[in-house]
């Protein structure tokens, strides 16, 4: 199962052009997939009180946190979609992964307390666009997002692609960056 983590709160942006022909790709090729949409959901990032206890403690109340996880442990491959704002991932990215990457559901530890991953998803695609150049991004998202969060947590060959100034960038730039990903799915 291919799950799409898309984080972007404008049904207009260049992001949501993005997950729309992911999207029709992979339904045209008869592909099963599934969305994970944080603002259409209504998602809410907040790390409470009583939610860090809650996960701490290996479970959750939240409904959507615990669809989230049956859909992540189904997944075999991810995509990633979201906009670098302020040089990292939007906060309600950073909220899905504190709340929904819980100990004996995403990861576990071992008895000396390394990280142990407990997903197996064999590929994974980041996404993202940016105003900025991508060598400036790229500490962030290959050198701390994908080796310290995500493939500790079993999201395994990462793989990202980012589209430079894209505020700027040409309606041709634009087409040509969606191409781009479409082929690396």
């Amino acid at each position: 199962m291919i799950t799409i983590i898309y984080t972007h709160p404008d049904p207009s942006s260049f992001n949501h052009a993005i997950l729309s022909a992911i999207t029709d790709m992979l339904t045209g090729r008869g592909d099963d997939y599934q969305v994970i949409d944080l603002y259409a959901d209504g998602f809410s990032p907040i790390m409470t009180r009583d939610t860090l206890a809650d996960d701490r403690s290996g479970h959750t109340d939240d409904p959507l946190v615990k669809r989230y996880i049956k859909m992540l442990q189904r997944t075999d491959r991810a995509i990633y979609i979201f906009p670098i704002w302020w040089g990292m991932m939007p906060a309600m990215l950073k909220g899905f992964i504190d709340r929904t990457f819980i100990k004996g559901f995403v990861y576990d530890t071992t008895d000396n307390g390394d990280i142990m991953p407990l997903l197996s998803v064999e590929r994974t695609l980041i996404v993202t666009t940016s105003e900025g150049l991508s060598v400036d991004f790229a500490p962030f998202v290959s050198g701390y997002f994908a080796p310290m969060i995500l493939q500790p947590a079993g999201f395994n060959g990462c793989r990202w692609i980012n589209c430079d100034e894209t505020d700027t960038g040409s309606p041709d730039m634009r087409r040509d960056f969606i191409g781009r990903v479409l082929q690396q799915i």
